[in-house]
Parts: structure tokens; C-alpha cells; sequence
């Protein structure tokens, strides 16, 4: 895998979402934000992620879907239950992934930020096959993206504090941040 010019990587799933646009001038990517999603909640494999940051998700198709259906979202990157990698929107854009978010006294954290969001709920562990996707993808970003310490590389629940609760607590921080210091 690696990082193209356009901001897109090379070897993993490409799904161009419109749910993005352009970062503000001279801002800086220099944190990683990682979530959560299944959709429907607590469902894994199928296609609702997909069909969400697509703005395809069908409100008749599942009861939960009537609520988000006219949702505009999208992450840059998805790591399925599986391992496998999916890219939405090209890591020089504005991924809509965190919404009404700060972080040490800085808002919009979009405008500074990328978005991971991993196959899974927080009452479920994460699994290995993620973890080596997210190890493939450190490898990656880091050195593409050296303002992004190791502090941060934050959750949804960091950002959005009493709003989300994702990527929750079966995440595992320290096997995370160990993987991003390495990557260096």
C-alpha cells in the first residue's frame, strides 16, 4: 500500500463518497480520530456502511435506517470485521466524520483530522484481522503524516465527549498507539 499524490492508497477498496470537500487553507492534518459503525447497530457484512457514506442507505430497509437515511457522513478509511480496507474520501480532503467536535480548545476537528472508522459496536471486541489492517495503515500514514503524534491519535468519545462513545472501551489503546509509534 502506499499514498498517492491525489491522496488516495494504492491496494485497498476504492468507494469515492460525496459526502467530503476541501480542507481549509494552510490547515495541517495532525490527528487521527478512530470510530466505530455497523449498520444496522450490532450487524456486521453487510452493506448499510457502504450504502450510508454513498448516500444509498434505503429508510424502508431496516427501522434504524429511517433516522439516518438523509445523513450526510463519511470516514476517509473503513476496516471491516474481515481486514479489509475501503477509502471514501482522498486523505487531502474533508472527511464529514467527527461533526460538532474540539479538542484542546480547537473545533471543527474535520478540518484537521482523519477519520478510521472500524466495523464494530462498543460492546465488542475488535478483531485481529482489524488490528493488522490498522498496523498496515500506520505504516503508511505516519510518515506521510509526521504532525500526527502518538497523543494524537484520539476517539470519536475524545473529541465529542458526551455525544459519542465510539470507538468505546473493547478498544485497545495502548495495542494502537504502540502500532502508530512504531510506524515511525
Amino acid at each position: 500500500m502506499r499514498l498517492r499524490a491525489d491522496g488516495w492508497l494504492s491496494g485497498l477498496h476504492r468507494r469515492p463518497s460525496p459526502n467530503c470537500d476541501q480542507r481549509p487553507p494552510g490547515v495541517e492534518v495532525d490527528m487521527l480520530v478512530i470510530h466505530n459503525i455497523s449498520l444496522p447497530p450490532g450487524v456486521f457484512a453487510g452493506p448499510g456502511v457502504l450504502q450510508l457514506f454513498e448516500n444509498r442507505l434505503d429508510p424502508a430497509e431496516h427501522p434504524f435506517y429511517a433516522g439516518i437515511a438523509e445523513l450526510r457522513v463519511s470516514a476517509h478509511l473503513w476496516v471491516r470485521r474481515s481486514g479489509a480496507l475501503y477509502q471514501f474520501v482522498p486523505l487531502t480532503q474533508r472527511a464529514w466524520h467527527a461533526g460538532p467536535s474540539q479538542w484542546q480548545g480547537r473545533e471543527r476537528c474535520n478540518d484537521f483530522s482523519i477519520g478510521i472508522e472500524l466495523e464494530g459496536s462498543d460492546e465488542r471486541p475488535f478483531t485481529q484481522a482489524q488490528y493488522q489492517s490498522l498496523k498496515r495503515l500506520a505504516r503508511v500514514l505516519r510518515p506521510a503524516f509526521p504532525s500526527i503524534a502518538v497523543d494524537r491519535v484520539l476517539g470519536h468519545s475524545d473529541i465529542a465527549p458526551g455525544r459519542k462513545t465510539d470507538p468505546g472501551p473493547c478498544f485497545d489503546w495502548e495495542r494502537m498507539r504502540g502500532l502508530w509509534a512504531a510506524a515511525l
